[in-house]
């Protein structure tokens, strides 16, 4: 009896062996409507020869186009037909043979091959399609036994299991066999296991019981147990094995479960556990092998796979079987917490395999900063530079900061020069040059070989400390920079013909030169030629073409002054490089201002370092900077840093060319040099009159400058005196400050102002009396003209000059007019023609004075301005300036 997979058909076979074997089809899902079981389909008797010998093995296609009927005489039926439809059959022997058939599957595809089992061989014979008709073809002597031959469905592979192994037979013949010791019942193939039914073990010969002997044969088998077991052929191992009390019929499989049927009529059903029931029942046993070729069988993530690899490696790591413990770490690395595997590596015995899986998470990119630091260190304790040059070349994923500071840290300055250089981190690899290596040389040559947006920030980076060790070369590149000349350096070979030959080894170095070696420190040797110093190994056509081909390149030239700071304490660099600078042309009057101040002082700050000869050049040179014609200094800039540095002759220049010639005297005067006073008095007093006021306090200031300028004195009391400079008043005053001056001093000055001031006085007292008579006079003739009456004696008219006739108009200013020569009217408010201009311009300065009265600042200004002070005062007084102010 045997179901057809997905189908309600069922085909049976029943045999008597008085008749013929009857086969047929049911439909279990259409029942009869007579019986009410389910429909025959199909009713076909089985063709033996007429012999009569019993079924050993029955196969059939899925469809039941054909099948196949083996018996006990070796005899084979194949059946064609369709008899689901019950359209007819034909039947013919395909195979007979002397030994019994124990098997027959079908084999389909483009041609159908039917596989044949006796107990002696496996044979193949094709029944449709292209071999049709052929003869049986032997595939191996040995056959089996009855229930012991299956078909793997999915494979389409014959399974054979024999006492000694499980063998299987495809296509092109035997394939892998797998070896399973022991007598064989049954087989069948259920998903990726194979099910095997072991025959109970032969009882030794005794005398039966009397219940055997009641029973028979029958309830001896029935009693007698049976082994049942699940192989997995792929990973090689027994995944359920079970001894059963009675014997087993059948195996099958329905509705994703293996059902087995004993004689005693149980049923018993195995359902397949999980996968991760499966993974812990192996790991509780320690079968982590076999549990991490079950999950890649089951095609589990890789997550789940490294949980597994995890697993094995800690179980690994407890045996003390570090080695492989790693491999199996390595290969969970991806979903493996570094931490929990570093800490069971950190022993330094098992240093090895931390730097193995350190290495390994930088390959995968997992790798942080402290992973980094802890495998630099592991190199470092290990002093492993091979190692750790190979790390580092190896373009392997890590943190780069962290590689670089534990080189440094470690003192492999040269694999840290690598590192920022392969990165192109060139700002530290000057800094490690500088800071760690001390190989200024190289550094600066480095700076000089890149663009100026990355040379110059490392060159004021480390400007001090260049100049202190280089500082020839470094004060050139910031001249070359600072004027717009900079262009970076580049290798030049040498030319054939001028190439050095020194045999093999010379060939080597010169090659060497121009090969760049990962940490090769540069040496007078096999340092390349720079292109600035090939003027000595190229002719000059060759110069030409290695430095002009390509001119500067473009950048902003940075202002001169932010350079000055670098060259602190280094002088001598630091003229070379104000003076090429000023002789660029390109720079703007506010650089060259800036260029020519701070060259000035420093020629001043190296004179002042100096003595005799010496310091008059360095002073010399100060000078020409004062009276070059395109000099650009601030003059405050000059005085300050001249004062600062006591050079005398500077602030004197400058001030003559500023013409603060005052400020030139009060220096000699707060220098106390008096005699460049008298020098400076007799040379700008007659511009500044101002400075005799200075120089009468100067000499009288002490007793000291009193004896050195004695004779002087008298000059400047003459001066003042003629030129009125001062008032007496004031000179007394300023005589009198310090109490150093005697009256036999100023007896003679004094004395002839006294009689000057009598002289004066006496001539306003005369001015004043004939003020006040002209005054009187005034009022005088005001009163008579206001009381009296006027007579007018005139007879010609003032304007035309003829004899006056009637009507005559007549002014008091004594001016009588005909009245048509007026052209006015009586009436009208006439004035005298003659007397109009005059009056006009008394009225106007009248006018002028009443309004300056209120311009208070005009007088302020007069008044500071004037030397005659009360004069002043009196002449406003004059203009009402000081009058109340009239009331409405």
């Amino acid at each position: 009896m045997r179901q057809i997979n997905g189908t309600s058909t069922l085909v049976t076979i029943s045999e008597d062996l008085s008749n013929e074997p009857v086969l047929k089809v049911w439909a279990l899902d259409k029942p009869d409507k007579k019986t009410g079981g389910p429909r025959c389909l199909s009713s076909l008797g089985i063709q033996n020869g007429r012999k009569q010998f019993p079924i050993s093995a029955f196969a059939a296609l899925e469809n039941l186009s054909q099948l196949a009927v083996g018996f006990a005489n070796g005899s084979v039926t194949a059946i064609r037909g369709d008899l689901i439809n019950d359209r007819g059959a034909k039947q013919r022997t395909v195979f007979e043979s002397e030994e019994p058939i124990t098997g027959v599957e079908f084999r389909d595809g483009p041609t159908t091959t039917l596989y044949l089992a006796t107990t002696g061989r496996i044979l193949t014979l094709t029944i449709s399609g292209r071999g049709q008709g052929q003869p049986a073809k032997n595939l191996e002597d040995h056959g089996c036994g009855v229930g012991c031959m299956t078909v793997d469905s999915k494979s389409g592979d014959i399974i054979v299991a024999r006492d000694d192994a499980i063998y299987s037979y495809g296509v092109n013949g035997r394939g892998p066999s797998y070896a399973y010791e022991g007598p064989k019942q049954l087989v069948s193939v259920f998903r990726d296991f194979i099910a095997l039914v072991t025959p109970p073990k032969a009882e030794p010969t005794s005398k039966p019981s009397v219940l055997r002997r009641f029973v028979g044969r029958q309830a001896n088998d029935l009693y007698r147990s049976s082994t049942f077991a699940l192989l997995d052929t792929d990973l090689k191992y027994v995944a359920h094995t079970e001894t059963l009390v009675a014997q087993i019929r059948n195996i099958f499989a329905e509705w994703g479960d293996l059902f087995l049927l004993t004689l005693d009529g149980k049923l018993f059903r195995y359902h397949e556990k999980t996968l991760g029931q499966k993974l812990e029942i192996l790991y509780q046993r320690d079968l982590y092998v076999l549990a991490i070729n079950l999950a890649q069988k089951a095609g589990v993530d890789n997550a789940q796979r490294n949980t597994i690899l995890r697993k094995y490696g800690d179980y690994l790591h407890k045996k003390g079987d570090y080695d492989t413990a790693m491999q199996q770490y390595l290969k969970a690395i991806d979903n493996t917490e570094p931490s929990q595997v570093i800490r069971k590596f950190l022993d330094s015995q098992r240093i090895n395999n931390l730097i193995e899986y350190l290495e390994e998470l930088h390959e995968h990119d997992r790798a942080t900063v402290d992973h980094t630091t802890l495998l630099l260190n592991c190199y470092a304790k290990l002093k492993d530079t091979e190692k750790l040059e190979t790390f580092i070349k190896s373009g392997t994923n890590f943190d780069l900061e962290t590689a670089i500071a534990m080189c440094r840290q470690g003192g492999y300055y040269d694999q840290a020069v690598y590192l920022s250089k392969k990165h192109g981190e060139h700002d530290r690899v000057v800094d490690i040059l500088i800071e760690d290596s001390k190989n200024y040389a190289e550094a600066l040559d480095y700076i000089a070989r890149h663009e100026p947006d990355v040379a110059y920030p490392n060159l004021m980076r480390y400007a001090r400390v260049l100049l202190e060790h280089c500082p020839q070369e470094t004060t050139e590149l910031f001249i070359d920079y600072y004027t717009g000349k900079y262009q970076p350096r580049k290798d030049v070979p040498l030319p054939p013909s001028q190439a050095p030959s020194g045999g093999a080894a010379s060939a080597v170095q010169n090659l060497a030169s121009f090969i760049p070696l990962p940490y090769r420190q540069s040496t007078n040797s096999a340092t390349p030629v720079p292109v600035d110093n090939q003027q000595a190994a190229l002719s000059n056509g060759d110069v030409a073409a290695a430095t002009d081909v390509q001119g500067p390149p473009a950048y902003d030239v940075p202002k001169p002054r932010t350079a000055f700071s670098s060259f602190v304490d280094h002088p001598d660099q630091f003229i070379v490089f104000l003076e090429a600078c000023l002789g660029d042309g390109n720079m703007n009057e506010k650089d060259k201002g800036d260029l020519h101040t701070t060259l000035f002082e420093v020629y001043l700050e190296i004179a002042a370092s100096k003595t005799g000869a010496e310091k008059r050049e360095w002073e010399a040179k100060a000078k020409t900077l004062i009276h070059g014609q395109e000099v650009s200094m601030d003059a405050s800039n000059v005085l300050l840093l001249s004062h600062l540095s006591g050079f005398q002759d500077g602030t004197v220049l400058v001030r003559e060319q500023q013409g603060l010639r005052s400020d030139i005297f009060r220096s000699y005067a707060s220098a106390g040099d008096t005699a460049g006073a008298i020098k400076a008095l007799r040379k700008y007093g007659p511009e500044e009159p101002q400075l005799y006021q200075a120089a009468l306090a100067y000499f009288t200031s002490s007793a000291k400058v009193l004896e050195e300028a004695r004779d002087e004195l008298d000059v400047v009391l003459k001066k003042i005196d003629e030129d009125g400079l001062m008032a007496p008043l004031q000179v007394i005053q300023t005589l009198s400050t310090n109490a150093v001056a005697t009256m036999g001093m100023v007896k003679k000055y004094l004395s002839d102002t006294i009689e000057r001031e009598r002289k004066e006085i006496s001539n306003n007292r005369r001015l004043i009396e004939s003020y006040r008579t002209e005054t009187d006079a005034k009022r005088k003739e005001m009163d008579e003209l206001g009381t009296k009456s006027a007579v007018f004696q005139t007879r010609r008219c003032s304007a035309c000059g003829g004899s006056l006739d009637l009507p005559t108009v007549h002014f008091l200013c004594k001016h009588s007019f005909h009245q048509r020569c007026l052209n006015q009217t009586v009436d009208d408010d006439i004035e005298c023609p003659k007397c109009a201009p005059t009056n006009s311009n008394i009225r106007a300065f009248r006018k002028a004075q009443e309004e300056s009265a209120d311009r208070h600042e005009m007088f302020q200004d007069a008044l500071q301005r004037s030397r005659d002070k009360f004069g002043t005062i009196s002449e406003f007084f004059g203009r009402g300036v000081m009058a109340a102010p009239a009331t409405e």
